[in-house]
C-alpha cells in the first residue's frame, strides 16, 4: 500500500507552495550577495529551492506578498501567482 501511495505521490506535478524560507548570503566584502528561496511544497510534501539573480529576487518577493495563493511546477521549475492584486 505504501508503494502505491508514493507512485501517486510521484505523479503530482503542480503542488502548493504553503510556506516560504528566504536566505542571503555573502559573496566577500564588496562583493554581491545571494539569495535563495526555499519553497516548501504541500506542507512539507516536497521542497523546492529557488536561486533567483538580485533583481529578480526583488520581483518575487513583490509576486509573493501580492498573490493569494502559491504554486510550483515541480516538473518545469515554474513559480505559478494565482490571485495577483495590485497594492497602492
Amino acid at each position: 500500500m505504501a508503494t502505491k501511495a508514493k507512485t501517486a505521490d510521484a505523479r503530482i506535478k503542480v503542488r502548493k507552495v504553503t510556506n516560504i524560507h528566504s536566505n542571503w548570503s555573502s559573496q566577500g566584502e564588496l562583493a554581491d550577495g545571494k539569495f535563495s528561496f526555499q519553497l516548501i511544497l504541500d506542507n512539507g510534501a516536497e521542497e523546492a529551492l529557488v536561486m533567483p539573480t538580485n533583481e529578480d529576487s526583488d520581483v518575487l518577493m513583490d509576486l509573493f506578498d501580492a498573490s493569494s495563493e502559491l504554486y510550483f511546477d515541480t516538473e518545469r521549475r515554474v513559480i505559478i501567482f494565482n490571485g495577483v492584486s495590485a497594492s497602492g
